[in-house]
């Protein structure tokens, strides 16, 4: 029982800095991991990852005017991500460019961007935390940001769920009847913002869109059912938060690069076995007409 509580429990129960990391790692499993299956649901997987990286010029200058301030980061990471964003959507209704393309021209150049300001202003360690992140030194303010940006989310997300899955089976549908799903569209779009931004502070702006997708990828492979997706999808990411420092704190890894190889690992079994779609069950041969 010692060895077990040693492993398990004493790295959170002795040092506050995991307490932290854990609790910054929970609250962005909750928030995040509702977005991700409606992401995934709605073919938009890899503009999670856009988004996630168009942050970083923003959160760039604020570095360059306050440094390490987390207002100014977050300020200027959420004016640049809604500034990319609605630039990509009009440049995808203006244009023959598809919104994909869009994105992806933004982020490549967004990341060059913010990349280039942060090196010549700032250290070689400046750059590391900003794109990887620091999950073991979240502090008070950062905390009660992610706390915040997740309970805004839920609440929002509440608002809005109906018309996102709506729109995810049948947008011709939800236009017919109801005029919600441009609303809904762009509320979902800034809460992506949001958590992306709350992510970026403690797992960087290359790792922040993992713990949104990865965990979605997870679920898609255990369940047909939005709501137990979404569930499964939270609960994979509180375990990876968990599992994650656990593997950082006695194994010496990177503690938010732990993190998603563990929701990786998570993902590959998945993929293997999973009961929706694993190749395990593919392999398997089953009784006429069983589902």
């Amino acid at each position: 029982m010692t060895g077990i509580y040693g492993y398990l429990i004493a790295p959170f129960a002795e040092f506050e800095f995991m307490r932290r990391a854990f609790v910054g790692a929970l609250a962005l499993a909750i928030g995040a991991g509702p977005l991700g299956v409606m992401l995934m649901l709605r073919r938009m997987s890899l503009m999670g990852d856009a988004m996630a990286h168009a942050i970083l010029p923003g959160a760039a200058i604020g570095f360059v005017v306050s440094g390490l301030s987390l207002f100014a980061m977050t300020a200027g990471g959420l004016i640049a991500g809604f500034v990319v964003a609605l630039l990509a959507g009009i440049v995808a209704r203006t244009t023959e460019l598809k919104e994909d393309a869009s994105l992806a021209a933004f982020f490549l150049v967004s990341l060059a961007v913010g990349v280039t300001i942060v090196s010549m202003r700032g250290t070689s360690i400046d750059l590391l935390h900003i794109l990887f992140g620091n999950v073991l030194a979240l502090d008070d303010q950062t905390l009660l940001l992610i706390a915040a940006i997740t309970s805004l989310t839920l609440a929002v997300f509440a608002l809005i769920y109906r018309p996102l899955v709506v729109e995810c089976v049948d947008p011709g549908f939800l236009r017919s009847v109801s005029r919600a799903g441009a609303p809904a569209h762009i509320a979902f779009l800034a809460l992506v913002v949001m958590n992306l931004v709350g992510g970026f502070h403690a797992l960087g702006t290359l790792l922040a869109v993992g713990i949104m997708m990865v965990p979605a990828a997870v679920a898609r492979f255990w369940t047909r059912d939005v709501t137990t997706m979404i569930l499964v999808a939270v609960g994979c990411g509180i375990f990876s938060g968990y599992a994650g420092l656990l593997v950082s704190f006695h194994g010496g890894a990177p503690a938010g690069p732990a993190i998603i190889l563990v929701a990786g690992v998570l993902y590959v079994g998945s993929v293997l076995f999973g009961r929706v779609g694993g190749l395990a069950r593919r392999l398997i041969p089953r009784r006429h007409l069983e589902a």
